[in-house]
């Protein structure tokens, strides 16, 4: 149900400190400029390359206007598509931008702690992170800024929704037109959309709650006491250039998922395999795995 715009959260007191303005980072290149001079200046990490979690990948390949399956709804991970979004990954790697993390991704409660420790200084995210900062990380208020998430230079897509909250009625269920007339409610009625940002801090599906500055500027709101810009700017920058990623509807994802992250991703981004041949034996493999 829920999938949040995926933003850029920076430790802008990390990065002011080291004499980089994260506001001049636009594009994936900036991106990895800022930080291999954040690396070299702090010996710290900057951003995060992810083992454990499929999530900043669809971000990129999109951007680059490809998909994990073909129209047909077939495996294509070993696609020019994919291949140019993990080789830029693995570039921005060995330049010192990106760093794997604690847990496998910075969702996970071993990675809460390094960045709240200062460990790691930008993460790429969906907008529904904010919930983590606030929740786990409370040394970084004040110190965290929101921004749009790092694009190609030519690329049409500036942000996606990443990461997914779904939520079912049991069909045999005695009360069922009750149950999904209330799931209804509770999940579309702009009541309830207001809630999911006072109360969870995600970026609501309705979007007509992200122009009511009421809501969205409140300043007794934790989440906007918590950071230093505002979420509902950083969205409306980007309202009109948000993709859609078709590989998530698609029934064969849970296994695409679990070939990335057990395998797949710690073979490029741990062992050093170039993507190509990664990517071309995680093909084979799920080919091989779900019958195509």
């Amino acid at each position: 149900m829920h999938v949040g715009a995926f933003v850029a959260f920076y430790n802008a007191a990390l990065l002011e400190a080291a004499g980089i303005d994260y506001t001049t980072i636009e594009t994936w290149d900036d991106f990895q400029a800022a930080g291999a001079q954040y690396n070299q200046a702090t010996g710290k990490a900057f951003g995060v390359a992810s083992t454990g979690v499929n999530m900043v990948e669809p971000l990129i390949v999109a951007q680059h206007g490809g998909n994990f399956f073909d129209e047909d709804g077939n495996v294509a991970v070993n696609s020019p598509e994919v291949v140019e979004a993990l080789e830029l990954e693995q570039a921005m790697l060995e330049a010192g931008a990106i760093s794997t993390i604690p847990g496998g991704s910075p969702d996970s409660e071993e990675a809460f702690g390094a960045i709240n420790r200062g460990d790691y200084a930008a993460i790429v995210y969906p907008a529904w992170y904010t919930s983590r900062f606030v929740d786990y990380m409370p040394d970084l208020a004040g110190d965290v800024a929101i921004a749009p998430a790092p694009v190609l230079e030519d690329g049409d897509v500036a942000t996606i929704g990443g990461g997914g909250t779904g939520t079912a009625v049991v069909e045999s269920s005695d009360n069922a037109d009750f149950a999904a007339e209330w799931l209804a409610f509770a999940k579309l009625s702009p009541e309830a959309n207001v809630a999911v940002w006072e109360v969870l801090g995600f970026d609501p599906v309705n979007m007509a709650v992200w122009e009511d500055e009421e809501v969205t500027k409140n300043p007794d709101n934790k989440f906007n006491q918590y950071f230093r810009t505002n979420l509902f700017d950083t969205l409306n920058e980007v309202a009109d250039e948000i993709g859609h990623f078709e590989a998530f509807t698609n029934p064969n994802l849970p296994a695409l998922d679990n070939m990335f992250t057990t395998v797949t991703w710690t073979e490029i981004f741990e062992n050093g395999v170039e993507p190509q041949q990664a990517l071309d034996q995680a093909q084979a493999d799920l080919e091989n795995q779900i019958g195509q």
